[in-house]
């Protein structure tokens, strides 16, 4: 088992943590945001004075932000030579999971080592971070997710990274259902990643709840891996399956059909006022031989 931290940002800064909360600077930006693992004490009262954003639960759901700096609607952030769009988004989200920092280098390393080429399937992409290193590495990436507004936001992420023309397909669908159809057409993928959500809704009504289709869906994906897959990965936050299990489902599954080793554990972000991690959920990664 193994604890990830991403620590190449230098646009992204975890300063403190506590008492629920998580202190940030995106940029120039300083926002202030629950967590609710944060369970013990802030580390320096001192810091938080200065926040540019604080995020505000509402006691009925959701909740909204406080500004006490003017910020832009949305700012540029780098990872390296990667770029991607940062914005004060509804329910406390800013677009680009930090941590996810540890996956990039991973893909972009194994992509560029491979001496061939490389496709590379994103489920559930998101605002697409994984796709643009992915594509940043000289891979061809196929991005699903059923929002079209955050397949969008990825595709701004890739021009605005200098990869408007590579070869990206952008795919507003629903996951299962395109992995269905992808099996009967035959199609095959060097890479597979996902992170899957608790629950989620396609764009036509179809609904995910992890705990009952987890299992089924990585067996319906290890189905579309090429004959000498590179990697399977995949990353969990919200689902509250442990890295372990999740390992037992890929050992089940892409194990069984390829060599190669499984790594797993946890990933998290460093505060730089206490070095103590924040936990940011678990990975588990089949890596191909």
């Amino acid at each position: 088992m193994e604890y990830l931290v991403a620590d190449n940002w230098e646009d992204y800064e975890l300063i403190d943590m506590g008492d629920g909360e998580k202190l940030e600077r995106w940029g120039d930006a300083i926002l202030r945001r629950p967590d609710p693992q944060v369970i013990w004490p802030k580390f320096d009262l001192s810091l938080w004075e200065n926040a540019d954003a604080v995020y505000h639960r509402s006691a009925r759901g959701g909740g909204s932000w406080e500004y006490n700096k003017k910020l832009p609607d949305k700012w540029v952030i780098n990872y390296g030579d990667l770029k991607f769009f940062v914005k004060t988004m509804s329910f406390k989200h800013t677009g680009i999971f930090p941590e996810q920092g540890v996956n990039w280098d991973y893909m972009m390393q194994a992509i560029k080592g491979a001496g061939r080429p490389i496709k590379v399937l994103n489920l559930f992409g998101y605002t697409g971070g994984a796709t643009v290193a992915a594509a940043a590495a000289g891979a061809e990436v196929t991005h699903v997710d059923s929002a079209k507004g955050m397949v969008y936001c990825a595709s701004e992420n890739a021009e605005l990274s200098g990869l408007k023309n590579a070869k990206t397909k952008w795919m507003v669908d629903d996951a299962i259902k395109f992995v269905d159809r992808d099996l009967r057409r035959g199609n095959t993928y060097d890479g597979i990643i996902m992170d899957p959500p608790a629950y989620g809704k396609g764009p036509k009504g179809e609904t995910w709840r992890c705990e009952d289709d987890l299992y089924k869906f990585i067996e319906k994906c290890a189905k579309l891996l090429s004959k000498k897959p590179l990697f399977f990965i995949v990353n969990s936050y919200t689902a509250g399956f442990s890295s372990m299990a999740i390992k037992n489902m890929i050992e089940s599954t892409v194990g069984k059909a390829h060599k190669g080793e499984i790594k797993f554990g946890e990933i998290g972000l460093k505060a730089s006022a206490s070095d103590m991690v924040l936990p940011c959920g678990v990975f588990v990664r089949f890596e191909g031989k």
